[in-house]
């Protein structure tokens, strides 16, 4: 069978490539976006515009988070338009990470009050730099530290 699979698969990349393009097939993902969902009616907008879209597999909409989750074959930024078609101007692709990702929640760039709860924005001033004097300091006197009695 390894042989008949090579041959046909040689066969196809050599002659038939000129007849017919390959498609680029679509990788499944998640996709989520931040948009302001007043009322019933806007989640049942954005809910029936997303879920008619080809590929969306599933649709999620949380009002309570202004959060909508797709799932399925799409691409982020097909699915960002077809939000905004929907009358939401001010959609964008989710700018929030979990609490705990972030070495510096309250730097300047990653603080915002309008988060979800146990969110902060995704920004460069709060990732931790590789080898900084903070790491070294804290690692230093971690309890994970086996040598940290010593130098105290």
């Amino acid at each position: 069978m390894g042989a008949l699979n090579f041959l046909s698969d040689y066969f196809s990349d050599h002659f038939y490539v000129s007849i017919r393009k390959r498609k680029k097939r679509k990788v499944m993902q998640t996709v989520n976006i931040k948009v302001k969902i007043d009322c019933d009616g806007c989640e049942r907008k954005i809910k029936n515009a997303v879920s008619s879209m080809k590929g969306a597999k599933s649709v999620e909409v949380n009002r309570k988070m202004n959060k909508v989750t797709v799932s399925g074959y799409v691409d982020p930024k097909k699915v960002l338009k077809t939000v905004q078609s929907t009358g939401k101007k001010k959609a964008e692709l989710w700018p929030y990470v979990p609490y705990t990702m972030v070495a510096y929640p309250y730097a300047a760039g990653a603080y915002d009050k309008r988060a979800p709860p146990g969110f902060v924005r995704k920004s460069e001033q709060a990732q931790a730099q590789p080898g900084s004097t903070d790491d070294k300091l804290m690692s230093l006197f971690s309890d994970e530290n086996p040598n940290a009695c010593t130098v105290m």
